[in-house]
């Protein structure tokens, strides 16, 4: 039957097409839209992704934005993010040193605190806190995480005391959403909560290891989870992520990435130097190999004894017995499309140096300062910038403003022309003036905001009067 593509439809109607990161970019015209590419080479390029550190640092992480504010001597730097790389002087300052864990520590108390009262769950500031929040799929591989964590509680229980006196204690928090019609996603979510139940119910484990799903994530717990991250995992299969956007936010908070080298992780690597970061896994040029030989029979014949412990374990009802389990170990073992067992033996190896690193707090320290420092390119405000330039081809223009305007006298303004109180205004009250750009006001509006702006009105009309 014919069928229309609507990724062919969106290229045909496009001016541009652009992979929101260099890797994802280069396999758009080397392996998704080859043919394209061929056609007109100049409609391909990329802008990689980029988030706003106005609400992911600014608003999000009160200390630390205070220390880095405190250090290079302004706020310039939420607008020109570029000079976050003047931290890196200070890698060796102890003082500087001991205010960064301060900050992490604070962060980390605060979801704590929310973790008790939301969830009634006890962990401690000492464990590592290890965080991954995202949407549920089976390419950014949640399952592969949650079959981690059940090795490492199989490792737990296996250690006698003074072995366990030389483990790192970790937290490891989930947290996503999943379509309404994606089963195995759902089965994930299913399997995490029932890992966390015996795990967390186990008196003998304490607080060696936690396991959390946290309930309806969305972006204002997400301004909770991400400061308090000691490690964050973004682990997708190779070539399968185009870009995202969490592993900006994370790093720019000082959490140290976990990762495969797919989609930005690349180009933070390339930004924070491959020594701070955790990277694991297949390299997206031998993923489809690597797939074809499982295809061919051949890609589990040299399976982990550790993996198949695992998958044991789930299959003899050690997690709970709900028949669903099966259909989940059956997704990757008899077609490992994501490459769970291949990249299995590399993902604990990297999880043990996470956890030997942990051990050394100067150099975690160290390795925190330096991914945060590294992080200028991952603005939102240079991604603006380049497709203005780069796809749009759009110029700048000045607006007027921003006006200084004392919200009380707004108000009000505001009131006398609609006495009857049915409309809320937005500005704070608490605040002692607000700034707004008077360029973008209708003539009515703007009327009203200058009657309430301590700036002259000749000022004004020369152009806009900026208070900054």
């Amino acid at each position: 039957s014919k069928k229309v593509r609507m990724a062919y439809l969106a290229i045909v109607g496009s001016h541009h097409i652009n992979g929101v990161a260099a890797l994802h970019s280069e396999l758009l015209k080397t392996s998704v839209f080859p043919d394209f590419y061929r056609i007109n080479r100049d409609m391909f390029t990329n802008v990689t992704n980029g988030v706003t550190p106005r609400r992911w640092i600014s608003q999000a992480n009160p200390s630390l934005t205070k220390l880095i504010t405190d250090t290079l001597g302004g706020t310039v730097w939420l607008r020109d993010l570029s000079q976050l790389s003047e931290l890196k002087v200070n890698v060796n300052d102890e003082e500087f040193c001991y205010k960064w864990r301060q900050s992490k520590n604070a962060n980390k108390e605060r979801l704590q605190e929310w973790l008790f009262n939301k969830m009634g769950i006890r962990v401690s500031t000492n464990a590592l806190f290890d965080i991954q929040i995202k949407r549920i799929h089976e390419y950014k591989r949640q399952l592969l995480n949650i079959l981690s964590v059940i090795w490492r509680y199989r490792q737990l229980k296996g250690m006698n005391y003074e072995q366990r006196s030389d483990a790192v204690p970790r937290v490891v928090i989930f947290g996503g959403k999943a379509a309404p019609g994606y089963h195995i996603a759902k089965l994930i979510i299913k399997l995490i909560n029932s890992v966390a139940k015996k795990i967390n119910d186990d008196p003998d484990i304490d607080d060696l290891l936690k396991v959390i799903f946290v309930p309806n994530y969305n972006v204002s717990l997400a301004e909770i989870l991400i400061p308090a991250s000691d490690i964050s995992q973004h682990i997708s299969t190779a070539g399968t992520e185009a870009s995202g956007t969490s592993n900006m936010k994370f790093v720019m908070n000082g959490g140290l990435l976990l990762g495969t080298l797919d989609g930005a992780n690349v180009e933070i690597l390339e930004e924070i130097g491959k020594e701070n970061l955790f990277i694991f896994g297949t390299l997206s040029g031998e993923v489809e190999n690597q797939r074809r030989l499982a295809r061919d029979g051949r890609g589990g014949v040299h399976w982990d004894k550790r993996l198949l412990e695992v998958i044991q374990m789930l299959r003899d009802g050690v997690f709970g017995d709900f028949p669903e389990v099966h259909d989940l170990v059956d997704s990757f073992v008899h077609s490992d499309h994501y490459l769970i067992s291949v990249d299995w033996p590399s993902y604990l190896d990297a999880q043990a140096l996470v956890d030997k690193t942990y051990q050394d707090e100067r150099k975690w320290t160290q390795m925190s300062i330096l991914s945060t420092a590294g992080m200028g390119k991952f603005s939102s405000d240079r991604s603006i910038q380049e497709y203005a330039e780069n796809i749009w081809d759009l110029k700048p223009c000045e607006i007027s403003g921003p006006l200084v305007v004392d919200p009380v006298s707004l108000n009000e303004q505001i009131y006398q022309l609609n006495p009857s109180g049915t409309y809320k205004s937005s500005p704070d009250s608490m605040s002692p003036s607000i700034h707004i750009p008077v360029g973008r006001l209708t003539p009515h509006d703007r009327e009203i905001v200058e009657r309430s702006s301590p700036a002259s009105t000749p000022m004004l009309r020369g152009g806009g009067f900026n208070a900054n």
